[in-house]
């Protein structure tokens, strides 16, 4: 089938992409590794020992950057429906973030509560901008709800968000779901794309109903 217009576009920028020149040099699985090294290198969010959960995280570029600095003493547990290939120092669960059974599996395997969860979910896109803003906003409130849960008191939430409509509903709930909230553009984010990320610190207790 031969290629349309816009994804020849896609191709070429890719292929020329000087950070997924550096990530295939580097031994990175994506140029996504870089957004993550960045906000890390000013927040410090990875620390030596930590226990750090990556939903969506296929292909791995967010589970390596934290496998090298939580370090032996350290876990990281990646989540996708994907097929993440194996990782040194990771351990790999393939299932739904939402099941049941799959937050019991992740909180096994940290072997208590998380200090930081990373969620770099992305829905399969339709090319309709709304469309996929909406859907985008839709995975990172059930993955704030998820970090509500598996955080520990101090722990920290990084979330992909795309600006558009639904951008302040969102903030709005999660400035009342944690105690502080930020918005960070990594360099690593191309300059066309309407993602941001949400850096959330210390969840509120949810109340009882």
């Amino acid at each position: 089938m031969a290629r349309s217009k816009s994804s020849n576009a896609w191709l070429q920028r890719h292929v020329n992409d000087a950070y997924v020149r550096r990530a295939r040099e580097e031994g990175l699985r994506s140029r996504a590794a870089y957004k993550l090294q960045e906000i890390d290198l000013k927040e410090k969010l990875l620390r030596p020992g930590g226990r750090i959960v990556d939903l969506g995280g296929a292909p791995g570029g967010w589970s390596q950057v934290a496998a090298a600095t939580v370090g032996r003493s350290g876990r990281v547990v990646a989540v996708d429906l994907l097929e993440i290939a194996p990782i040194s120092g990771v351990i790999v669960l393939r299932g739904d973030f939402r099941d049941p059974e799959v937050r019991r599996a992740v909180q096994a395997a940290l072997g208590g509560a998380a200090d930081v969860v990373l969620s770099d979910l992305s829905p399969n896109l339709s090319g309709i901008a709304s469309v996929d803003q909406a859907n985008a906003a839709r995975l990172a409130g059930l993955a704030m709800e998820f970090s509500r849960d598996a955080l520990k008191p101090n722990g920290v939430f990084l979330v992909k968000v795309f600006q558009g409509e639904s951008f302040a509903e969102l903030l709005a709930a999660m400035r009342s779901a944690f105690a502080s909230v930020a918005t960070r553009k990594p360099k690593a984010s191309r300059d066309d794309s309407r993602e941001t990320y949400l850096l959330a610190r210390a969840p509120r207790q949810s109340e009882s109903v």
